[in-house]
């Protein structure tokens, strides 16, 4: 007789959640993003479900050392459309950079999720700081090198 394969769907609260901290200094802005995208996500967990929120909290300290291709870092370029004439915002990836260098790394990790109300609410368990300094130290996160 076969086995029979039974597929479990997780609510919430069954999940149990971590604190995880990278340091991006040094890594590459896409493979980055797209690690702590899945993280964030849940699919690094045996629990996945897709339409639940069952992924960890990550926290990414040196965001202002990211790397990316020389070329890449001249041609890059963010947009933004008020939705009024001439209302086209160009900003280039070092602008960006230089004042904030945590919006960088966000907008790449969000754009790699859900464009849902379970999107929004999985961009919440994001944390990006600039420097090698955060304030989630009592929740004794685990750090996990890429």
């Amino acid at each position: 007789m076969k086995q029979e394969r039974i597929t479990r769907s997780y609510q919430p609260e069954q999940v149990q959640r971590k604190w995880i901290v990278v340091d991006a200094a040094g890594q590459t802005l896409g493979r980055l993003a797209t690690r702590v995208a899945s993280i964030i996500r849940g699919k690094t967990k045996p629990e996945f479900t897709p339409n639940t929120d069952t992924g960890d909290f990550v926290i990414v300290i040196n965001a202002e050392k990211i790397a990316i291709a020389n070329k890449r870092e001249e041609n890059k370029e963010y947009f933004h459309y008020s939705g009024y004439p001439g209302g086209l915002k160009i900003r280039s990836y070092r602008e960006l950079m230089e004042k904030k260098p945590e919006y960088v790394l966000e907008h790449a990790i969000h754009s790699m999720l859900p464009k849902s109300r379970l999107g929004k609410k999985i961009c919440k368990k994001l944390k990006v700081y600039r420097g090698s300094q955060h304030p989630h130290a009592a929740q004794t996160p685990s750090t996990l090198s890429l």
